[in-house]
């Protein structure tokens, strides 16, 4: 986050927003900024890709699906937006670590042992670490002494669009958001590759909420998609993963998404259609 900070700082608060006897490294300084900029940052990839997902991927007819609340477009959204800035205080404290030098995130490539291979490599051990984590955080969500306070408000939305992807509960969203920021903490992660998964985190969240349910044949058993999360959504104790589905196999929470077997949502519009 020091980048997007240093960013900031030189083009935008320092000439334009704080007095000039402000240093630029001060803490309260930087608390600051980094408030702001997780803020303005969350709500414009959330806004961004939510209203692209909505417009140009998610299926319009499912929302004359029985389960599809009225006006549930516009509760998703402003439970999101009540929801960001409260999960965003935590957040900016790691971010304050990080900038602090308390991470492991690196500047160079030479500065990896491995040189890209261990760039890349982090990418995929970011992407195994972060799923393995937020499925036994996402499950404990369920157990019955969390559930109701604070898992419960993402289930509202039975069948989800692209904006029930932030419309969590603040303890829930930041919960399942800290295997990303524990991550650069335990294990060296290149900046730039840190700011792209964050991106990418944000818009797979976003992606598994927007009732496009197509994935290669040959996947279809292997990455967590938008079936599976539906599934999740309507029958609450199966498909916890994020992107792939090995931990609800190891933790005996798989279950074949029903719109890979004719029995979805879109067949059960088919079928009132019918009738």
């Amino acid at each position: 986050m020091d980048l997007v900070l240093d960013a900031a700082d030189r083009h935008i608060l320092t000439p334009y927003v704080y007095p000039a006897g402000w240093p630029e490294g001060e803490p309260c300084r930087q608390l600051l900024s980094l408030f702001v900029i997780t803020n303005l940052g969350a709500l414009t990839l959330y806004l961004l890709f939510g209203t692209l997902s909505y417009y140009f991927i998610f299926d319009h007819e499912l929302k004359k699906h029985p389960q599809f609340l009225e006006n549930q477009v516009r509760r998703e959204i402003a439970y999101a937006l009540r929801s960001l800035p409260w999960i965003s205080v935590p957040t900016v404290a790691l971010f304050f670590a990080e900038v602090r030098g308390y991470s492991k995130l690196y500047d160079n490539i030479e500065d990896s042992p491995y040189g890209w291979s261990g760039v890349f490599l982090s990418m995929l051990s970011f992407l195994f670490f972060t799923d393995m984590g937020i499925y036994w955080i996402h499950r404990g969500l369920h157990h019955k002494l969390f559930y109701k306070r604070f898992h419960k408000p993402h289930h509202l939305w039975k069948i989800a669009t692209p904006f029930a992807s932030h419309a969590f509960h603040p303890v829930d969203g930041f919960m399942q958001s800290l295997p990303y920021h524990i991550y650069p903490f335990l294990f060296p992660l290149h900046k730039v590759t840190y700011l792209g998964l964050y991106i990418f985190v944000n818009v797979w969240t976003i992606s598994i909420h927007d009732g496009d349910y197509r994935v290669p044949r040959l996947l279809r058993h292997v990455i967590n998609g938008s079936a599976h999360h539906t599934d999740h959504h309507l029958y609450f104790d199966y498909n916890y993963g994020q992107y792939f589905t090995l931990w609800d196999k190891i933790g005996g929470s798989y279950k074949s998404p029903t719109a890979f077997e004719g029995k979805g949502p879109h067949d059960y519009l088919r079928k009132l259609q019918e009738k």
